[in-house]
């Protein structure tokens, strides 16, 4: 447990209360719209599996360059005032300027104070990064070369400071009150994805290596780190840190879990099992092998722990569209993520009416030296006039540049929801 996981937040200052409880009873207003209902039963019924238009969702977006006319300026004081909010002014400037189908809700969450960590280190494998002067092109040097290297893959301490949790509700209800509810909410989103951590220990270069030469390492690395994961999961479980995760939150790499199918029937409240939320993984380093050697080397040692779950996502950057008959083996699977390189016609045959499919626009259209509208309106209306047969949504991601023309994120939000509620009347 981190030194500093007991220690007491700082007093709210009378000018950083002000501040807070103005946003928070804006938020209020906005969470009590009728529209939020609306947008809430259209996940719903995506999740469902249900006949509804396609859904637009927009996340991981470069903060550093939207702010416009000081609307993500902070005003508060450092630490626990300025974080909430900081947590405040982003969701309401992107229902301010581009919201697609977000849903904002008359509630704040308190969550929980508890780890591991997101340190790889914790696992017993310590990497060794290559620096590089573009921060995108750090790489890492195999640390794991022998069965040996891989025996050393340890499980993570997993802690949960009650009191420190009890600590952040308290103050939050005290900070809100009478002006929003405030709400405990566990772990409601988890990533199980082997080869995203592996890799930092391992290297792209020697995994394809080894498949062919040293099959039984790759094996034994991926059955003792999903045997970490595992034994994580299962504290995590018994520790009373899980949420039920079937509202409006991010599963896997898509949209809002919103479900009225979890938990299942029987579910104790007071107890929430993994059954009781949405699972994900990927393989993106996976993108061009073979569905075999994914399967090998991959799918089957992911599939029990998203098979843990009540529901299922799979895949991120990956194009997964030659692999949709190989996913079908993983029984709870209810989205498929397809990224901006896949065959729109193959993935739209190939998944047909069975999965939700969560389709990643390109977000280089955002970046390029002149902003061209019209290419991202007639590259989504294509996309959607391919996947009318198909559940779709459309999940902006991964945008690391709008070359600091916030208004680019903006127009492209408007294209996507224009085009997704003309698909609908097609």
């Amino acid at each position: 447990m981190p030194d500093n996981a007991k220690s007491a937040n700082p007093p709210i200052t009378p000018h950083d209360l002000q501040i807070l409880r103005d946003l928070a009873r804006r938020k209020a207003e906005i969470g009590a719209l009728p529209i939020q209902k609306e947008r809430f039963e259209l996940w719903r019924r995506l999740n469902r599996l249900q006949s509804v238009r396609p859904l637009v969702w927009i996340n991981e977006v470069p903060w550093h360059e939207l702010n416009w006319n000081d609307e993500l300026t902070p005003h508060c004081a450092k630490g626990f005032a300025r974080q909430v909010e900081m947590s405040l002014r982003m969701e309401l400037y992107q229902w301010d300027h581009f919201q697609g189908d977000m849903v904002v809700e008359p509630v704040v969450y308190s969550g929980i104070v508890g780890g591991p960590s997101s340190s790889y280190a914790e696992y017993g494998i310590k990497e060794q990064r290559v620096e590089a002067a573009n921060a995108h092109d750090v790489g890492y040097v195999p640390v794991i070369k022998t069965l040996a290297d891989a025996d050393q893959i340890r499980t993570p301490k997993v802690w949960f400071d009650r009191e420190a949790t009890e600590r952040n509700f308290q103050q939050l209800s005290e900070l809100f009150d009478g002006v929003i509810p405030v709400r405990k909410r566990g772990i409601v989103h988890q990533w199980h994805s082997p080869w995203d951590q592996i890799i930092h220990w391992y290297g792209i270069e020697q995994l394809y290596t080894d498949m062919y030469d040293q099959p039984a390492l790759v094996h034994r690395i991926l059955g003792n780190f999903m045997k970490a994961l595992h034994e994580v999961v299962d504290q995590q479980e018994a520790l009373g840190m899980l949420d039920t995760s079937n509202g409006n939150h991010r599963v896997g790499s898509g949209g809002m879990g919103i479900t009225d199918e979890l938990p299942p029937a029987g579910a104790d409240p007071a107890h929430v099992r993994t059954r009781d939320q949405w699972g994900c993984s990927t393989g993106q380093i996976f993108s061009e092998v073979s569905p075999a050697m994914h399967e090998e080397f991959c799918l089957q040692y992911e599939r029990p722990m998203m098979e843990r779950f009540g529901l299922s996502y799979y895949g991120c950057c990956e194009p997964l569209h030659n692999k949709v008959d190989m996913l079908r083996s993983v029984r709870n699977l209810r989205k498929i993520s397809m990224s901006p390189w896949i065959n729109v016609d193959t993935a739209s045959e190939r998944v047909g009416a069975d999965y939700v499919i969560s389709y990643k626009p390109n977000p280089a259209h955002l970046a390029m030296e002149h902003w061209r509208p019209e290419l991202v309106r007639d590259t989504l209306r294509d996309v959607l006039a391919r996947t009318r047969r198909n559940h779709v949504e459309l999940i902006l991601k991964d945008v690391t540049t709008i070359a600091r023309q916030p208004q680019r994120l903006w127009e492209w939000a408007t294209i996507a929801t224009e085009a997704a509620q003309s698909a609908a009347g097609a």
